[in-house]
């Protein structure tokens, strides 16, 4: 069943499989583990017989999902050379090209998981603040109470004065 899904794609879903991962700088730059292969995206091979080799892309195959990569060719018995096509799963995109304007608005746009974490972090500073406030009532209220323990002692004091001078004026 898969296969048949696979086959008989649309188009438009055939350029998404003809994809291929982003090296380690541009992810972090655009936030996106892959990207659809385009011409002119230069690319290193990564896995088969021309691993290691980089160069930019000629042509992309959705048919096959497949690449054809400048300077990467086989020669003919009879002496022609023709583009060897790369699975886009062998490879990596190293740099892209940023001729269609719609690509890199689309690139550089922030993907959810970054609203998302964005988010939290705004979340986490709230309940930070929170937290310091509820520290600072915490002091506050203490403060309160030795205070009032203070004023608690006084009138201790000064209830035992007031029954001294009771038990005084009793005795005179």
């Amino acid at each position: 069943m898969r296969n048949k899904q696979i086959y008989r794609a649309t188009n438009q879903f055939r350029g998404k499989q003809a994809g291929s991962h982003l090296s380690k700088q541009l992810r972090q730059k655009y936030g996106q583990r892959s990207v659809r292969i385009l011409n002119g995206d230069t690319i290193k091979v990564i896995r088969g017989e021309f691993k290691g080799v980089d160069g930019k892309v000629v042509k992309v195959s959705t048919a096959k999902h497949t690449i054809a990569i400048e300077g990467v060719k086989k020669q003919k018995r009879k002496g022609d050379k023709i583009d060897v096509y790369i699975d886009s799963s062998n490879v990596v995109i190293t740099n892209l090209n940023t001729d269609d304007k719609w690509r890199t608005v689309r690139l550089e746009k922030k993907p959810k998981a970054k609203i998302k974490a964005e988010k939290t972090e705004k979340v986490k500073t709230k309940t930070e603040k929170v937290k310091t406030k509820t520290e600072k009532v915490k002091t506050k209220t203490e403060k309160v109470k030795t205070k009032t323990e203070k004023v608690k002692t006084k009138t201790e004091k000064v209830k035992t004065k007031t029954e001294s001078v009771k038990e005084k004026e009793r005795k005179k």
